[in-house]
């Protein structure tokens, strides 16, 4: 299916690994110009290499802190100004740390809410207008499976992610219909978070091996594995395009049917 991006301006943020890198990879395999962003520029200047790889589209990579509204700004900018305009955000930010709530002080909780919600607010306003002005204007924002399903240990996650979800369904609504906003809800996907977890349970004994561990995690996934950051790039691409022109504020789950509790 031809998702007819080809020339269009995308934003990517956190995209310099994992969901964030595979959502912008897809965008670029379907011919849009790709923002990509991180602040590691070692880690950013290989994400752009894997990127650019991926489609003919032009792509650039931004360094840029997405928990600091100058940056976030800066980084709008300098998309507008190298691909003249901007069609399709994605937001993306990384898990934060696992732990309770007794264990939780109060820095974490900002320091969360900025990178999950904030980042998105301020990527989202600064947006706006570029989106407004597109005849394809869209978001999606990558969110977790905890938002409907509590996970034990990742509190800061299983709390302030619902706020994103909140904000994902009051503007699809405020925005529409010049620009819709739908957000994915990944479940177990095998980035290289889920394989240090992997790896740091076979190093404890609690996995035979690489292979067994992730089969343990898969056990109460219907389709009897875990996902591949592909799989979620994908369908992101799919929400950015016109083939979704009647989806607006839904929040797509991509975990192999997980029994959520």
């Amino acid at each position: 299916m031809d998702l007819e991006l080809d020339g269009n301006a995308a934003l990517v943020t956190a995209s310099s690994a994992g969901l964030g890198k595979a959502s912008a990879t897809a965008l670029a395999a379907e011919g849009a110009n790709v923002t990509i962003c991180g602040r590691d520029e070692e880690r950013l200047a290989a994400a752009k290499s894997d990127v650019d790889e991926a489609g003919d589209g032009e792509v650039l990579a931004v360094r840029a802190d997405v928990t600091d509204p100058d940056d976030v700004d800066r980084l709008v900018e300098e998309t507008v100004e190298a691909f003249g305009g901007l069609d399709h955000l994605v937001t993306s930010a990384g898990g934060p740390p696992s732990t309770t709530f007794l264990e939780t002080t109060d820095q974490q909780w900002y320091r969360a809410y900025d990178q999950l919600v904030m980042s998105a607010v301020w990527t989202i306003e600064a947006s706006h207008p570029h989106l407004l002005s597109s005849e394809a204007g869209s978001v999606v924002c990558i969110t977790s499976r905890t938002v409907e399903e509590v996970l034990d240990g990742l509190l800061l996650s299983n709390a302030v992610r619902r706020g994103l979800s909140g904000l994902v369904q009051t503007v699809s609504r405020e925005f529409a219909p010049e620009i819709r906003v739908n957000a994915v809800m990944p479940g177990l996907i095998e980035t290289d978070r889920v394989r240090e977890l992997v790896e740091t349970g076979v190093e404890r004994g609690d996995y035979e091996n690489y292979e067994a561990g992730l089969a343990e995690m898969a056990a109460n996934i219907p389709v009897d594995r875990i996902g591949q950051p592909r799989e979620l790039g994908e369908v992101v691409a799919v929400l950015s395009s016109e083939r979704a022109s009647y989806v607006n504020g839904a929040e797509v789950p991509i975990d192999g049917g997980s029994i959520r509790g």
